[in-house]
């Protein structure tokens, strides 16, 4: 084990810039969240699509965002807080699709509630994939660089 006081400090300040980008990057993922529930709106005991559309298409991108930020040579320090913690974090919501499922399973609706909680997960880690590899394919093949 590596002796304390060999191991370099870790900066104590704080990254007001980030924390500012990840704050404004989440305001707008929230409002982008708010404005597609309101646009697909769901009745109790329904399939809840809007959330469920929301997280696929949220991992959908962030697999292209992890496919562009990785296969950058020097990306914006500042991209993935704002664009991964911060918009898309916002946009994302572990916490409705669980308390949706809860709702759907504890009103009558066990069916609808598992295949939403198991549809939700196997859908949004391919769709990951997916933005990920079309992503650094469509970049190989028109040697763009991020």
């Amino acid at each position: 084990m590596a002796d304390p006081a060999s191991v370099p400090k870790r900066r104590a300040a704080t990254r007001w810039d980030v924390l500012a980008v990840i704050g404004a990057g989440g305001a707008l993922g929230s409002l982008a969240r708010c404005g597609l529930s309101a646009a697909v709106p769901r009745s109790r005991g329904e399939f809840p699509l809007s959330t469920f559309a929301t997280n696929v298409s949220g991992c959908l991108l962030i697999g292209v965002l992890m496919a562009v930020v990785t296969g950058a040579t020097s990306p914006h320090r500042l991209l993935r807080p704002f664009l991964g913690v911060g918009v898309l974090g916002g946009y994302t919501t572990f916490s409705t699709y669980t308390t949706e499922t809860l709702d759907l399973v504890t009103t009558g609706h066990p069916f609808t509630g598992l295949s939403y909680a198991a549809g939700s997960v196997v859908a949004a880690l391919v769709a990951v994939l997916i933005g990920g590899e079309a992503t650094r394919a469509w970049l190989n093949r028109t040697g763009a660089k991020p």
